[in-house]
């Protein structure tokens, strides 16, 4: 499974700071990724439903954490000059990315 192509929608809502939507080979759309800022820096969270007792469940997800961190750094580094522009607050890093592309 390859992502083939990465589409970033930046927004500014308190802690959301942009929704991504990835295309699997060239066939499969995941949308309703969050880019979200917590208080170590940005985090990607997969698309979820509120369930009726009020909590979330993601409705699409990697099974494993090599998955996760593989989607993490492509989505990070595909578009590393856009998702920095997104941090507004003093000290939100990435810190994939600050590893992989310093200064």
């Amino acid at each position: 499974m390859e992502i083939t192509d990465i589409r970033l929608f930046p927004v500014n809502q308190d802690k959301l700071r942009a929704f991504v939507s990835i295309v699997l080979d060239n066939c499969f759309v995941v949308g309703d990724i969050k880019i979200i800022s917590g208080s170590n820096g940005l985090f990607i969270s997969m698309p979820s439903k509120r369930r009726k007792d009020g909590t979330f469940r993601d409705i699409a997800h990697p099974l494993n954490r090599g998955t996760r961190l593989a989607m993490e750094q492509k989505i990070e580094v595909g578009d590393k000059s856009d998702i920095r522009s997104l941090v507004q607050e003093p000290g939100d890093h990435l810190p994939m990315l600050d590893d992989a592309f310093p200064g």
